[in-house]
């Protein structure tokens, strides 16, 4: 009876550790991609060939904390150090012709930043303006620099190196406010007119307010508003380049860890881009079965499409006069500020794209920002490129500028 018992015993002991080591293995292992996706997991952007790591100090303003040594892994042969810290929630920016950057700030803030000696760290910060509601877009056109804050635009003409200006205008005003996405992204388009990105209002909804999940364009006196395309639930970051608007996409929340697909577009004019009734290239919600045919041929579908839940911001083209090397010419850059909900966080990064390529796969570029526990120490935002030709990234977690070069 004792060596029948020892038997049983032994046998339920193996059969235990068979099933505590199934469920190790399979735990190890990205949730599962749910049906209606082409996007692979979270770790699939593979990174620039050759990719090597690199320390440096980044203030932690935001836990009160002596300036800590963080890591970022970059492209062998480029360096990235910070620009300008102590920055607040940094958002977009853009620099003015004589190579000052002005910066926007959620906590309400327009920032001027400058680099007098050349040497890739600022050396003054001046206040623009403060006191401001949620400013976020900013673009430098002439000597006038435009902001957009969560209920307008403004502009200040006649802005000087050392922040002062002229005057201050209100081009539009009363624009929807108070729920969803708050963020107003503004650009001057090659036509001379005025383009404004508003978020949706909501994560899944058929909004009331036309101006919502959508572009809208405006003379540039901000008279003449108008519609220029909708379906986009919240293109954060958008770009003109040969004429053409590229903007990011973020996807709706609560349907799964990959899906819907991030999205970059090309938006043109009086084209839908699928929000609320659809996601990837004709993919039908399931709030929305009776729209399926309107999915299949009504709206535009992505550029392309990446891992869900990214949170793409902003995005730039390589311009001429960088030192960037010639495999990079073609290249878009795109922030990922990161998940916010999702099982394994993931984003945090900065990929690219080559354009040359009819179909190319995400890469990437910078990461380091996401940690293997799942925290993060920065969260990219805006990417653009200063008069010498080095990369910029915005963080409005570290509230710092970084600067990307390639000195080869």
């Amino acid at each position: 009876m004792h060596s029948i018992r020892s038997a049983f015993l032994l046998l339920l002991g193996i059969l235990l550790i068979f099933a505590v080591s199934t469920a190790v293995y399979l735990g190890r292992g990205q949730p599962p991609i749910e049906q209606g996706t082409n996007v692979s997991s979270a770790s699939s952007e593979s990174a620039i060939e050759g990719s090597t790591e690199q320390a440096l100090v980044v203030p932690d303003v935001f836990v009160n904390q002596s300036p800590t040594n963080r890591t970022l892994t970059v492209p062998e042969g480029y360096t990235v150090s910070v620009f300008a810290a102590g920055l607040g929630k940094a958002r977009f920016f853009d620099v003015a012709d004589d190579g000052t950057v002005y910066l926007t700030d959620l906590n309400g803030r327009v920032l001027a930043i400058r680099d007098d000696n050349d040497d890739n760290v600022a050396d003054t910060i001046a206040t623009v303006d403060s006191n401001l509601r949620s400013p976020h877009g900013i673009d430098w056109f002439g000597d006038d620099l435009y902001i957009g804050e969560e209920d307008q635009v403004v502009v200040y003409r006649s802005v000087k190196p050392d922040g002062s200006f002229d005057r201050k205008d209100v081009l539009v005003s009363g624009l929807p406010a108070g729920e969803g996405h708050f963020t107003r992204t503004v650009q001057i388009g090659p036509d001379g007119k005025l383009y404004v990105s508003v978020g949706s209002s909501c994560n899944l909804c058929e909004e009331t307010d036309p101006r919502r999940a959508a572009i809208v364009r405006y003379n540039p006196d901000g008279t003449g508003e108008e519609v220029f395309a909708t379906g986009l639930r919240n293109s954060v970051g958008f770009v003109f380049s040969a004429g053409k608007i590229w903007a990011t996409e973020n996807g709706r929340d609560r349907i799964g860890d990959n899906i819907p697909p991030e999205e970059i577009n090309i938006v043109e004019q009086g084209k839908h881009y699928g929000w609320p009734y659809c996601h990837g290239d004709s993919d039908t919600g399931p709030e929305f079965p009776d729209r399926s045919e309107f999915c299949r041929t009504e709206i535009q579908k992505p550029q392309y499409k990446f891992q869900a839940h990214s949170a793409p911001l902003g995005l730039t083209f390589v311009p001429s006069g960088t030192t960037f090397p010639n495999a990079m010419r073609n290249a878009l850059f795109v922030a990922l500020h990161g998940s916010w909900n999702r099982t394994d966080p993931t984003g945090y990064k900065v990929i690219t794209f080559d354009t040359s390529d009819q179909n190319p796969d995400a890469k990437d570029f910078i990461f380091g920002w996401l940690l293997a526990d799942g925290s993060s120490w920065g969260r990219p935002v805006g990417v653009g490129f200063s008069k010498n030709g080095s990369l910029l990234i915005s963080d409005d977690k570290a509230g710092v500028l970084y600067n990307v070069r390639f000195p080869k």
